[in-house]
């Protein structure tokens, strides 16, 4: 997707010009994985006009690997961002309609090439809220990746102004048949697939540690999943939150366990969750436990917050610095 974002932390009406930024759900995750030394895929389908191309230059300067992204179609999704701060939220305004994603249909793609030596597939719920042609082709995708012995996670991202509660559960159920890791937060596994974490008010900050353990515990036996991520977030404010995550699987976290936790002064908290989610493949293939993947995931998903843009820039060095204590910011000389 394209964001033009508000400079600094103006508002809408405000701005005379907007800053820009490509991204978006499985993009930011691709970044990542490429910037953490993966052979890193994105599949899509993009405008072949200058502003498609863009968004194809500003994954491969990264290193994504663009093989299998389809050109085609009228545009490129936007999205409208103005930032927030302390006791003000931050706004998105969605442009997407007609996008030429929307328009990927199963057959655009061989998928055999695609998942040809692939170890993992990555998606987002908010692909099939984007129609009925991406839902489709979204299971033409999962299946390819089962039959070569992939791991498959998903994370759920309810966006409210893309669909539903009912339409979204109607279509993100029975995914899940597809699905070895799930990644959520308290928001997402309610309104996706109905389950709801106990009394948590993520709004004022109040956290219930054992009702999201509970909420892991019922996700993972349900939907028979491997292992249950969920991001713990504490807005104090639109600029101060707190950041920890929680994961129940079936080797080291057994019970569900929770990560440190960090305060953060957020700089851009878009991403915050994709850089989770990178982080996380990236642990449950290289850390030799659950919990160490669990640990990198959280602090560099903590990192990308204080990073503007959609991309989360860091080394695993960087993470794992974070991960043995190293939070003060001091300069590095």
């Amino acid at each position: 997707m394209l964001r033009l974002s508000t400079p600094g932390y103006s508002r809408f009406i405000q701005s005379q010009s907007f800053d820009v930024n490509y991204g978006g759900g499985e993009a930011n995750v691709a970044v990542a994985l490429a910037n953490y030394g993966f052979e890193s895929f994105f599949v899509s389908k993009l405008p072949k006009h200058e502003i498609g191309q863009s968004a194809v230059n500003s994954l491969r300067k990264f290193g994504v690997r663009t093989d299998f992204i389809a050109r085609g179609g009228e545009r490129l999704g936007i999205y409208f961002l103005e930032t927030g701060a302390s006791q003000r939220a931050s706004k998105v305004i969605y442009d997407r309609a007609h996008s030429s994603v929307t328009e990927l249909s199963p057959e655009e793609l061989d998928w055999d090439s695609v998942f040809s030596e692939a170890k993992w597939f990555h998606w987002t719920g908010i692909t099939p809220a984007l129609g009925k042609k991406l839902q489709d082709t979204l299971v033409a995708a999962c299946k390819a990746a089962k039959k070569v012995g992939a791991t498959i996670s998903a994370d759920l991202n309810y966006r409210a102004k893309l669909w539903t509660t009912h339409e979204a559960q109607s279509v993100m159920v029975p995914l899940m048949e597809y699905v070895d890791v799930c990644i959520a937060n308290e928001e997402d596994a309610e309104k996706s697939l109905g389950l709801k974490a106990g009394s948590s008010k993520v709004e004022s900050a109040e956290l219930d540690e054992d009702a999201y353990g509970d909420l892991a515990v019922k996700l993972k036996e349900r939907f028979r999943f491997n292992a249950v991520a969920i991001t713990l977030r504490e807005s104090y404010s639109a600029s101060h939150n707190g950041w920890s995550g929680l994961l129940h699987d079936d080797k080291g976290c057994k019970a569900p366990y929770r990560s440190k936790k960090y305060d953060i002064q957020i700089v851009d908290r878009v991403g915050g969750g994709d850089a989770f989610a990178s982080g996380l493949v990236y642990g449950m293939l290289k850390k030799e436990s659950s919990k160490e993947a669990l640990e990198f995931a959280v602090a560099a998903s903590c990192l990308k917050q204080t990073i503007p843009g959609d991309f989360n820039l860091v080394s695993t060095d960087e993470v794992d610095k974070l991960v043995r204590g190293s939070g003060s910011g001091r300069v590095e000389r």
